[in-house]
This record gives C-alpha cells, structure tokens and sequence, in this order.
C-alpha cells in the first residue's frame, strides 16, 4: 500500500466515521476502485486507521472522560453487547467485509431506514449527558446491528439513542463516547491477529501511522460539524446518499463493471 492510498483511504474514514453512512463500507468501496481491496494488509488498515479517527473524540470530548467511574462502567455495559456477539460471530464477519454486494445492499436498507428515521422519533426528546445502565445495554443492542458490514456503527448507536428518547445530539455524543472503547478493542485485536502470523514490515507501519494522523485531523473537523449539521436538519440527507451509494454499487455489480479504477 502507497501513501496515496493511505492519504485517500484515511480521508474517507476521518470524513465517515462519526457520519451514519459506513465509514468501513466506504473505506471498503475506495480499496476496491483503488485496487488493494484484497491485500492482506487493506484489512489490516482499515480496521486500524478507524483508532485514529476515535481519538479525536478523546480530544474533543475530554471533559467527559474526567466523569465518575460511574460513567466507564455504562460505556463498558453498552460495549459488551457488540464484544461479545463480535468474537462469536469474526469469522462470519471477517468474510463479508470482502463482499462488496453486502456492503452496497446495507447501505441501500440503512439509507431507507435514515428517510424515516425523524418522522418515527417524534415528540418530546430529553438531552442526556449520560444513560442509565438500562439504556447503555439498549444502546449497545443496537450496535449490534453494525456488525453487518455497510450498516454503519454510529447510525446504529444513534437510532439507538433516538429509540431511549434522546435528542440528536445527546444521542450522537453518546454514539462517539461508545466508538472510543469499541474502535480500541477492534483495533487492538486486529492488530494482535495481524502481527501473530507475521508483524508488519517498517514501511507498512509508517504507512499505518500516517493513516491514523491524517484520519486524527480530518475527524477533529468532522466531528463538530456532523453535530450541528444533524442538530438543525436530522438524519434524511445521510439516508438518501447512503442509497445513491448502494444503488450505484449494486448497478454496477449487475452490470459487470469492475469496481477497480487504478
């Protein structure tokens, strides 16, 4: 992998990540018309650049980290859903993050979700600072559901929000508050798995450091603006790219053209 691709492949996730559109299902696509999507160390990559991406939170939110441990304990209550029901299920998940056709198809049904997705939650919305217990394992349920590649984990986490009676931004700054133990523990692990059958050479850890910097910056910028974006408008624009992606995807699967461009 060049430092072009790692340049292209870090600005879609730190533009994504925290966007309810698929920051993987866009990093896969990118890899794919870029022609690395089936490199051994693409996989690698694009798990681990995602870090990069979440700490910008840590930045932006570190407030809320200096909280009661009160507050660690209801993030680690809405991990363990997506921890556990995660490693029962890598190797299933592992294989459809290869399948374009799966990742285009979540997007489609994501998008359709997303039109709706304001008209279902309606009427009175609480701003939280931090869930009860109950609600964190809700929370967590739902991210479940972003196990799928292309679904897109902060959607998930946000409709989860939505579904406690959160409003948008409550529910989105908990849907970033989440990313930060779930993005460390999906990076740590595929590192580990990564360097158990060979450690990377030099040039691919360069190459991985410089991802996760520029995929750190670009999110600082994203993050606050997705807020107040969401905040103003709501969840119907997302929906409708998310489709335009997946149905652009899928025609030209159907079509035969291969999503390769370099």
């Amino acid at each position: 992998m060049s430092y072009w691709h790692a340049l292209l492949l870090a600005i879609v996730e730190g533009l994504t990540e925290f966007l309810p559109v698929s920051s993987t299902g866009h990093m896969i696509i990118v890899a794919n018309l870029l022609g690395i999507g089936q490199l051994s160390f693409t996989d690698t990559f694009i798990t681990s650049i995602q870090f990069g991406a979440i700490l910008s939170v840590v930045v932006l939110y570190w407030r809320r980290f200096l909280q009661s441990v009160d507050f660690y304990l209801k993030l680690a209550a809405a991990f363990i859903p997506f921890g556990i029901l995660g490693f029962l299920l890598k190797d299933v998940i592992e294989a459809l993050l290869k399948n374009v056709a799966v990742v285009a198809w979540s997007l489609v049904l994501g998008g359709v979700v997303l039109l709706f997705i304001d008209r279902l939650f309606t009427g009175e919305r609480k701003q939280v600072t931090t869930p009860s217990f109950a609600q964190a394992v809700r929370i967590g349920l739902f991210q479940c559901i972003a196990l799928i590649p292309g679904v897109s984990r902060s959607a998930a986490t946000i409709v989860g929000g939505l579904a406690q009676g959160f409003d948008r931004r409550s529910a989105a700054d908990f849907s970033f508050l989440l990313a930060v133990p779930t993005m460390f523990v999906i990076t740590a692990y595929q590192l580990y798995k990564t360097f158990k059958v060979a450690a990377p050479g030099a040039q691919d850890i360069k190459v991985l450091l410089f991802g996760n910097a520029i995929a750190f910056i670009v999110a600082l910028l994203a993050v606050k603006s997705f807020v107040d974006f969401v905040s103003r408008f709501g969840f119907r624009a997302f929906g409708l790219y998310r489709i335009v992606v997946g149905v652009t995807i899928l025609v030209m699967l159907a079509l035969g053209i291969p999503l390769q461009i370099i």
